[in-house]
């Protein structure tokens, strides 16, 4: 039995009991979406689009922050995980139910561009490279690429991201079983958790078992980097030409833009972190249990634990107000 066979099946999540389960279709998400606390709900990112931001989260939920967060129509009810703006108007949501949705006018309406029960897998987060070049990546290796700005969508397997065993033993099935070696195959990659640009279209992908890969080709290829851990790592973010990844149980590291080595950052907590933000010079991590922490060197103190809930993601609009997401929905430090 290979590597990635004895995984069990666990929940696709970030964080622990985070994402809930994708409500059914049968509704009409128009009519049943908008909630008076949807504030207040599970909310799993937030993006910059131009002077505002935007969140997104369980059952569908989008808010926009104007002088205050409004919630917006959106045409599912499937969870959303992952927001992205190429620019103020041009933006792209992933979700549960393989969904992606899109908005041209700074998030105020949103429109399918594809969703998929059957595919029984979420996207977990999405980049583009220009109004018509993205790629959308998820559990289990989901990987989609569009080059029309996501009017059709095309399904990639990246079989070099895949242990050695693995390999051999696809490549066996294939010609024993098609059916079956496409139905392992939809299974063996580890979950694609998060992918950014690190410079000049050069992209990190990060994600479950210790998975750290670079692709040099906007995603066409990707080549694994050396690294010592085989958790689940969920977030990563450049910072004065350093590179930062972190996840599970508190584990962070950060090595240069070259991969030299990587170097453990000393927490003062195992909670799992999720999000990242760089504020003023500083860089700063949210996580479970409320945690928030600013790292100098490689050293963080706490700022601030939250009891009883899950943070998930931080960011700042043009003004500098920083805002928080997570398992209790959106909120900001007392001044």
């Amino acid at each position: 039995m290979t590597v990635s066979m004895l995984r069990s099946t666990v929940a696709l999540s970030l964080s622990a009991c985070l994402y809930t389960a994708s409500v059914s279709a049968q509704f009409d998400p128009l009519s049943a979406q908008i909630q008076p606390l949807a504030q207040s709900s599970l909310l799993v990112d937030i993006a910059n689009a131009g002077d505002t931001l935007v969140a997104v989260g369980q059952r569908g939920h989008v808010l926009v922050l104007n002088e205050k967060w409004q919630q917006v129509n959106t045409p599912v009810l499937s969870q959303l995980t992952k927001v992205f703006f190429l620019n103020a108007n041009l933006g792209w949501a992933v979700g549960h139910d393989a969904t992606i949705l899109h908005t041209q006018d700074g998030g105020q309406t949103w429109s399918l561009q594809m969703q998929s029960t059957d595919i029984e897998k979420p996207f977990l987060d999405i980049l583009f490279f220009d109004e018509n070049h993205g790629v959308a990546v998820g559990a289990y290796g989901l990987f989609y690429r569009t080059q029309d700005g996501g009017k059709t969508w095309v399904d990639e397997f990246h079989q070099e991201l895949l242990f050695e065993e693995d390999i051999a033993y696809l490549n066996d099935l294939k010609a024993e079983d098609e059916q079956l070696y496409l139905s392992e195959r939809a299974a063996l990659l580890p979950h694609f958790n998060r992918i950014i640009n690190i410079s000049n279209d050069r992209l990190l992908l990060v994600g479950e078992l210790g998975t750290v890969a670079v692709s040099d080709d906007q995603g066409q290829t990707f080549s694994t980097v050396e690294f010592d851990y085989d958790g689940s790592m969920f977030n990563a973010i450049t910072h004065n030409g350093d590179i930062y990844v972190m996840g599970l149980r508190g584990h962070v590291f950060k090595t240069n833009d070259s991969f030299d080595g990587w170097e453990q950052l000393e927490l003062p907590v195992e909670s799992s972190i999720n999000g990242a933000l760089v504020h003023e010079g500083n860089l700063y991590l949210v996580g479970n249990a409320g945690i928030i922490l600013k790292v100098k060197g490689t050293q963080a103190t706490i700022v601030e634990r939250r009891q009883g809930e899950n943070i998930v993601s931080v960011a700042k609009n043009n003004q500098g107000d920083i805002w928080f997401a997570g398992s209790k929905g959106l909120f900001q430090l007392p001044q």
